[in-house]
């Protein structure tokens, strides 16, 4: 049995690591040329990009790779009779089972450890890269687009002579306001500064907005953050944290959700004490309640996003766990065909599911494990599989 084992293992890892290489490298570069045009980085920063690129690939490639590897191995030895042979020397077909499912949680936990190195590290090192190249970015835009826009703002220009950018517009956007502000301007230079934010000098603006326009002859400097997208309320998005950090996050705003919560019942209650019906009206209420549930909404995204890392981690397991048993009773040695059967079925069921419990469970609808929706469906068709298999 031993043998039986050892040979199983090495072949599902072969196919395995042949299969992840391949689809690692094809991820990879549809991850850096979807970057690239996105970003316009010149070769400088692409290069710079692969190594925190890299990790993002893997969490796709990882459990397609178990996937592909558990339908050839198995659909090979079932087209040629090595199953049988094994079942006529009185062994169980789990013998060949169980050892690919051990390989595969151990894909998993990794899997697991992948998800998070992409999320709170190559994410953050990604914009990182891309806001260091920011000038050279936005200088090769406007050359060749004469526009450039990013983050609330938009830049046009009408010619670009050397830093100098001549009858710049730039339009700043901003949720607070009704309508965006227009600045145009004689010329205009873009800085990039350490604290991760992007100036604007503008030199002889013409500034026109909702009910205001005006002149000036002086430089005047605009200071635009760069990372609007990745944070909300001056906050890091719950995804960009390593799964060590959610426990302090959460426990932080957890606390900042009670402190909220109570501060407006004290406030509520004096209110209705002193009969303050004015206070009671005050719009500032709206303001807090869209605090209170902004902050609720943080709560939960922080409680979900360990199920969600966890559960796509182990995705692994749950594919090889449908894919072995389903190559064994097609019987024939066509691993595409195989493993069609199996991903489409896992593309049309499994990551629907899987989208609908985050949401569910982000929004509080649902409880968090429920992002596990997905492989629970995998399990309960993998049950059904391995005890066709073994009965026959």
């Amino acid at each position: 049995m031993r043998t039986i084992t050892r040979y199983v293992i090495f072949e599902f890892l072969k196919v395995f690591l042949l299969a992840f290489v391949g689809m690692t490298l094809f991820m990879l570069l549809i991850g850096v040329g979807r970057t690239a045009v996105r970003e316009g980085l010149s070769m400088g920063p692409i290069l710079r990009l692969v190594p925190f690129i890299i990790p993002e690939s893997m969490r796709f490639s990882i459990p397609a790779s178990s996937l592909l590897a558990a339908c050839t191995v198995f659909g090979r030895m079932s087209g040629e009779n090595e199953v049988v042979a094994i079942k006529s020397l009185g062994a169980s077909p789990w013998s060949l089972l169980g050892p690919v499912f051990a390989v595969g949680f151990l894909i998993s936990v990794a899997g697991v450890w992948i998800n998070d190195v992409a999320v709170s590290w190559g994410r953050p090192n990604i914009s990182r890269v891309v806001s260091e190249s920011i000038e050279q970015i936005a200088y090769g835009m406007l050359q060749t687009k004469r526009t450039y826009s990013k983050d609330g703002f938009s830049l046009t220009v009408k010619a670009v002579e050397g830093r100098r950018l001549i009858l710049p517009t730039l339009t700043l956007r901003n949720d607070d306001e009704e309508e965006p502000m227009s600045v145009s301007a004689q010329e205009a230079e873009l800085r990039r500064n350490d604290d991760n934010t992007l100036t604007v000098l503008l030199t002889g603006m013409i500034f026109e907005g909702p009910g205001y326009e005006g002149a000036s002859k002086e430089t005047t400097s605009y200071t635009i953050p760069l990372e609007s997208e990745r944070r909300v309320g001056g906050q890091r998005s719950p995804s960009d944290y390593a799964l060590h950090e959610l426990d302090v996050e959460t426990d932080q705003q957890t606390q900042r959700s009670e402190e909220l919560e109570q501060r407006m019942a004290t406030n509520a209650a004096l209110q209705l004490l002193t009969a303050d019906m004015a206070g009671l009206a005050d719009p500032s209420w709206e303001e807090q309640n869209r605090a209170l549930n902004f902050s609720r909404y943080r709560c939960n995204r922080l409680l979900t996003e360990p199920w969600r890392r966890w559960a796509n981690g182990f995705s692994c397991l749950f594919f090889v766990a449908v894919g072995a048993p389903l190559a064994i009773r097609k019987r024939h040695s066509d691993f595409i065909a195989t493993f069609f059967v199996c991903f489409l079925p896992i593309l049309l069921v499994y990551y629907p599911l899987m989208a609908y419990g985050v949401d569910q469970a982000k929004s509080g609808a649902l409880p968090q494990y429920a992002v596990w929706l997905g492989n629970v469906i995998c399990l309960l068709w993998s049950t059904w599989l391995v005890r066709r298999v073994i009965r026959y």
